[in-house]
């Protein structure tokens, strides 16, 4: 039956681990593919807008998956403190049965098994727990992913400040001051968790001593072995008093570091807080200035402008103004030719009808000189006239002889095939 329930536990195993990986490579291919889209941002509304449904998709799918495994491991963090009271109380009860020491029967107080193997633990123990319950957990409040991340940078760097910047890039949801304040949290964590290993050595060292002096007090009288234990006691007592002292004087020592490099860091970030706050106050004059001098600029330029405006303006009137004069003159100056040769014309013109009227004189007088006689004869109307009897004649012949040759002149060139 164990087997076959052990081999349903690796069953389910794995599929979580096949459910895990490919909900992590899902979320993996949502941030590339955002990191894809932001390579190449176009200023637009709507690509604006679907980068932001992106970007809250794969925000809701990394915060969900960090919730989910939150509680599961807060839930697994509780099962492994229960198994460990139960053992714890279950070594107890195998001590006792072992020492088989006989005791008057005693009423048993209903008292829970959490609270009573609570108070039988070392004091470093029941510290880290409750170091534990007051900083959210063994991952200091933070989910797996972020803490295993966190983990596997601080490691790599040996915990130095280099490893910031890398846990920046690997922790995008969190900030430089929250990833310093769980390497506080960790780093006392780890102190907290090596005192407790070393409690329980010593815890474990000191049963099995108990068990040894146990056996040794059946075999020596009462008195010796009272004495004995006294001797032990006080013993055991000033050495955990001095490892106590030790340990509280290490752990002093290592707070007032812890607060030395806080101081160390505030300052530094108060420095780099003012440099920033410069850098901005610089940014912000030479911003201003800049956008003054391209106000003045811009005012000079549209001066520039207007004055050649109103300079072009001036100009293309006095253009305009020359262009009429010269118009007006060139009229003039048509006017004149025009009157010109209409009496040039004019002149001309009575100079032909003087002409005409002497010719008209000449003729007259002429006729007054030479008066003609001829009879009236209709006939000769009907009577051809000498030259059609000239043409009307008979021709004779030309002759057959050879047709001569005419001459002519050369054709250009230029000319021919036209």
């Amino acid at each position: 039956l164990s087997r076959g329930n052990l081999r349903c536990e690796r069953a389910q195993n794995e599929m979580e681990r096949t459910s895990l990986y490919f909900r992590i490579a899902k979320l993996e291919k949502g941030v590339k593919r955002f990191q894809r889209q932001l390579q190449d941002v176009k200023p637009t509304p709507d690509y604006i807008g679907k980068l932001k449904e992106v970007m809250e998709e794969v925000e809701n799918s990394i915060n969900n998956f960090k919730e989910e495994q939150r509680q599961i491991y807060e839930e697994l963090l509780n099962e492994e403190k229960t198994c460990a009271q139960e053992i714890l109380g279950l070594e107890k009860k195998i001590d006792t049965w072992a020492l088989a020491v006989a005791a008057p029967p005693q009423t048993c107080s209903k008292v829970p098994l959490a609270k009573s193997i609570e108070e039988n633990l070392p004091a470093e123990v029941a510290e880290l727990e409750k170091f534990l319950q007051q900083t959210g957990g063994r991952q200091g409040g933070w989910d797996d992913f972020d803490h295993q991340n966190f983990l596997r940078v601080w490691t790599k760097h040996s915990g130095k400040p280099a490893y910031l910047k890398e846990a920046l890039m690997y922790l995008p949801g969190r900030t430089e001051e929250e990833i310093k304040l769980h390497e506080n949290w960790y780093q006392e964590f780890l102190f907290l968790e090596e005192r407790k290993k070393e409690a329980i050595a010593k815890w474990k060292s000191k049963r099995r001593r108990e068990k040894e002096e146990l056996l040794q007090q059946k075999e020596t009288s009462e008195g010796e072995l009272a004495r004995q234990q006294a001797a032990r006691e006080e013993a055991r007592r000033k050495r955990e008093e001095q490892e106590r002292r030790e340990k509280e004087a290490q752990l002093q020592d290592w707070r007032g570091q812890k607060e030395q490099q806080r101081r160390r860091e505030e300052q530094r970030r108060l420095r780099e807080e003012a440099l920033r706050r410069r850098r901005e106050k610089e940014e912000r004059r030479r911003q201003l200035e800049a956008r003054l001098a391209a106000e003045e600029y811009a005012r000079q330029k549209r001066e520039r402008e207007d004055r050649l405006r109103v300079e072009n303006e001036l100009r293309e009137r006095a253009e305009l103004e020359e262009k009429r004069r010269q118009a007006a003159s060139e009229i003039v100056k048509f006017q004149e030719r025009d009157l010109l040769k209409l009496e040039v014309k004019l002149q001309e013109k009575q100079a032909k009808e003087e002409d005409k009227a002497e010719r008209e004189k000449r003729l007259a007088k002429l006729k007054e000189k030479v008066e003609a006689h001829i009879s009236r004869d209709p006939s000769r109307l009907w009577k051809p006239t000498k030259g059609w009897e000239e043409r009307t004649k008979e021709i004779g012949p030309t002759g057959g002889g050879p047709v001569l040759h005419l001459p002519h002149r050369a054709v250009p060139s230029w000319r021919q095939g036209i």
